[in-house]
């Protein structure tokens, strides 16, 4: 069995939560995984794509993660698709993933913080009915929490992978 990550930042959600709470609970709980799982390791660990076949990486995962909180919540939730993406050229697949090689970690770090912060703002104003705009259909706060929660779970299975393939570290 692989023991729990143990760091004060990371804290279970208590069982009994009203709904909001509990969704904004998981929400942090799974940022600071990834956040977790990326420190501790240089440059060269964080970029490194262990898996032959796949272009991610822990440092890619954290830039695509900046990527999606700045889609669900400026460009669905607050209706603005004209924002401008971090990193995400369209001609390139994955190009949040690549190229990392003059990719600067704590300029990356600060600019997905920065988008949690902006997210974080940005659902304290709305309702969990409140709704955005996707693909032209209503999207909910509520589905968007939901999302994110399971779309940061996702990838920090991949981040859990790929820090025991770059240095041996286990712990979910």
């Amino acid at each position: 069995m692989v023991d729990d990550l143990e760091d004060a930042r990371r804290q279970d959600p208590p069982f009994l939560l009203e709904e909001r709470p509990m969704l904004e609970a998981w929400l942090e709980f799974h940022r600071t995984t990834l956040l977790i799982k990326c420190e501790g390791l240089d440059d060269a660990g964080r970029k490194s794509r262990p898996i032959p076949t796949s272009l991610l990486s822990l440092h890619g995962l954290l830039r695509h993660m900046a990527e999606v909180e700045r889609n669900w919540f400026r460009r669905v939730l607050l209706r603005q698709p004209e924002t401008p993406p971090i990193w995400h050229d369209p001609a390139v697949d994955d190009s949040e993933f690549v190229p990392l090689d003059d990719a600067d970690w704590e300029a990356d770090r600060a600019a997905w913080e920065a988008e949690c912060v902006a997210s974080r703002r940005t659902a304290a104003g709305h309702a969990l009915d409140d709704t955005g705009l996707r693909h032209g259909a209503p999207c909910s706060l509520r589905w968007i929490y939901v999302h994110m929660i399971e779309e940061y779970a996702r990838h920090n299975g991949h981040a859990d992978l790929l820090r025991e393939m770059v240095d041996g570290q286990v712990g979910c």
